[in-house]
């Protein structure tokens, strides 16, 4: 019969997060790893396909670069931008490509899937829902006592996405099922 961790071990559980802001022609992903109240920054970086080929081949690198960023780091879960609502339709859908094919390299790896709104990833680094991304990039220097602030916002906006699923860790339980 499984036993339910003390408090003292719940806390010395370490969780690997890899954050993935999704895009287009540039999709940004930023590794975190968590335990107890410490939160420590690992890796981030950008994908970038271009937007001078075909669709299917930008899908494809955001795919196989997913996939092997979870081969090479080992994650635990997986957070990712929630779709947004666009004026110009033909932007949603191709945001929703890439989303899918940054999702589906994390499903097929087996790691639990976790979406939340651009919003909602402010508000848990910043305090403000509405803040702009160069206070969210500031936040996360600070938080993550980095020494240079990435320079892309998709990659800053990545690791934000990541911190956002370490402070909501309450909920994991609740969403994953």
């Amino acid at each position: 019969m499984a036993r339910l961790a003390t408090r003292s071990e719940a806390v010395a559980i370490s969780y690997c997060i890899l954050g993935v802001d999704p895009g287009s022609s540039v999709t940004g992903f930023g590794i975190i790893r968590a335990a107890g109240d410490d939160v420590e920054y690992i890796f981030s970086g950008t994908i970038s396909s271009g937007r001078a080929i075909a669709r299917h081949v930008c899908l494809r690198e955001i795919f196989t670069g997913i996939a092997r960023i979870i081969a090479q780091y080992q994650p635990t879960h997986f957070a990712i931008e929630d779709v947004f609502y666009s004026k110009n339709p033909r932007s949603a859908l191709v945001l929703g490509e890439a989303r899918g094919a940054a999702i589906l390299a994390a499903a097929m790896a087996g790691l639990p899937v976790f979406e939340y709104s651009a919003r909602e990833v402010k508000q848990s680094v910043t305090g403000n829902g509405a803040a702009d991304k160069s206070q969210v990039s500031y936040m996360l220097g600070k938080m993550l006592n980095l020494r240079e602030l990435p320079e892309k916002t998709d990659e800053s906006d990545a690791i934000a996405i990541a911190m956002c699923h370490a402070f909501k860790r309450r909920e994991w339980s609740v969403a994953a099922k």
